[in-house]
């Protein structure tokens, strides 16, 4: 949070009384004379706005400031007589859904936010049926650029209830594989029992006609040893995983983006905890004091078992549920993955589209007149790609123009915020179920 705030002012976005004045005591005095404040979850008042930053409303009604990945910086406050609000943390253990987070780590490793979009800039926005599709190559995706803003965490939506009873990490771990395994993601595997988890326990219901005991650890089990084993396994660090190529940070500026040869994994847990569908905070949790950059460690992995397969005629998006069910010809679920899917500001298709084409590891193409002007940026970019990259390491484009199904860089966080209009899956998810999917099949909107 301190590199917050130290980034430059953009003031003229919010009515606060903030003017350029350098922190400190004088700082502290004149930013108490406004009507509002800003106020981080650690309890401090926020000096500066930073760049490249996006607003939401919290349950209050109240001003929320949002970094480009959807983490909270600031909440909008009285200037006189706020109180400070509680640590980001205790607002996941009061979800209902039993959602937590170990926090992203990503933003600090990547240094500081550039490219953000001047008070002044020129925005061209046209109707989306009204855009030329761009036609770059059929490896590139180009959406939306409102479908990359930052995610805006939307209230949940009531879901059934599954509770368990005093199970261990270890436990639940055991029981999202077994979903996993089963064809119904759970999406990044971290120990929590959460809302993911939830939707998936019902969808491999409907999937099987058999009901699931979430709390029968010792039939889950038995299950797991017979279809790949114990849910944990031991894995040795290979000089391949310790070399990568690994990027250094990856840049907000999309023309710094364009400049670089693959957004690949900024370190080797990162790629590690994709490999293994697993949440990268949860991989560091189970293997404490593990040097993942040396060959030759062992380290506690996640054993998810083997790829699904089979041919998708249709897919469900369900914006309700925010879960994306793919059948067979014959109306059989074959698999089913949490997704985020479009927001209020920027909602998805209605009704049913095709999809047109399928690429993967595909790059991003970047057009000022169809996507608002980023930065200084007012020409066409193509943006290498990568799992880091806008789209992740899939994109189905649909018959509906800049809009299609693809991954993110940001898996932990799918089925927990909405996206901008587009599917967003985790990579590992995204990949699986392109791989069973061909131009004309059908995609179904559904609230």
């Amino acid at each position: 949070m301190n590199r917050f705030l130290k980034l430059a002012s953009i003031g003229a976005l919010v009515a606060l009384a903030v003017s350029a004045a350098a922190p400190g005591a004088d700082a502290q005095q004149y930013r108490r004379q406004g009507s509002v404040v800003f106020v981080t979850p650690n309890g401090e008042i926020l000096d500066y706005v930073p760049s490249g930053t996006g607003y939401a409303r919290d349950r209050r009604g109240n001003r929320v400031l949002v970094d480009p990945y959807g983490n909270i910086i600031a909440t909008e406050a009285r200037a006189t007589g706020y109180y400070p609000r509680p640590p980001a943390r205790e607002v996941y253990n009061n979800d209902p859904y039993g959602d937590d987070t170990y926090g992203d780590t990503r933003y600090s490793e990547r240094g500081a936010v550039t490219g953000s979009i001047p008070r002044d800039a020129a925005i061209d926005r046209q109707p989306l049926d009204e855009q030329p599709y761009p036609q770059a190559n059929d490896d590139y995706a180009s959406i939306d650029q409102d479908q990359q803003r930052p995610e805006v965490i939307q209230p949940k939506q009531p879901e059934p209830v599954i509770s368990l009873k005093n199970k261990s990490k270890t436990e639940i771990v055991a029981l999202q594989v077994f979903l996993d395994r089963a064809g119904v993601s759970p999406g990044a595997i971290d120990g929590h029992m959460g809302a993911n988890v939830t939707k998936a326990i019902y969808a491999y219901q409907q999937m099987t006609g058999e009901t699931l005991d979430p709390n029968n650890t010792d039939a889950i089990l038995e299950q797991l040893r017979m279809s790949g084993g114990m849910p944990l396994v031991s894995y040795t660090i290979t000089p391949a995983d310790a070399a990568g190529p690994y990027v250094a940070e990856i840049p907000e500026d999309y023309a710094h983006k364009a400049l670089l040869t693959s957004l690949a994994f900024t370190s080797t847990t990162e790629a590690l905890a994709e490999r293994f569908h697993m949440d990268e905070g949860f991989l560091k949790e189970i293997n404490p004091g593990a040097d993942f950059t040396v060959p030759g460690t062992i380290v506690k992995v996640v054993n998810p078992g083997e790829i699904k397969g089979g041919a998708v005629a249709r897919i469900i998006a369900d914006k309700g549920k925010k879960q994306v069910f793919a059948y067979d010809t014959s109306g059989n679920l074959i698999s089913a993955y949490p997704a985020s899917i479009g927001s209020t500001d920027t909602p998805s298709p209605s009704g049913t589209v095709t999809v047109e084409r399928v690429a993967f590891n595909p790059g991003y193409t970047y057009n000022p007149k169809i996507n608002f002007q980023q930065g200084a940026n007012d020409k066409i970019l193509n943006i290498p790609p990568g799992p880091n990259g806008p789209v992740g390491t899939v994109w189905m484009a649909l018959s509906k123009p800049t809009y299609g199904i693809h991954g993110t860089p940001e898996p932990s966080k799918i089925g927990r915020t909405q996206s901008h209009g587009c599917i967003r899956l985790t990579n590992w998810d995204a990949t699986e179920l392109a791989k069973m999917v061909k131009p004309g099949v059908t995609v179904e909107f559904v609230d």
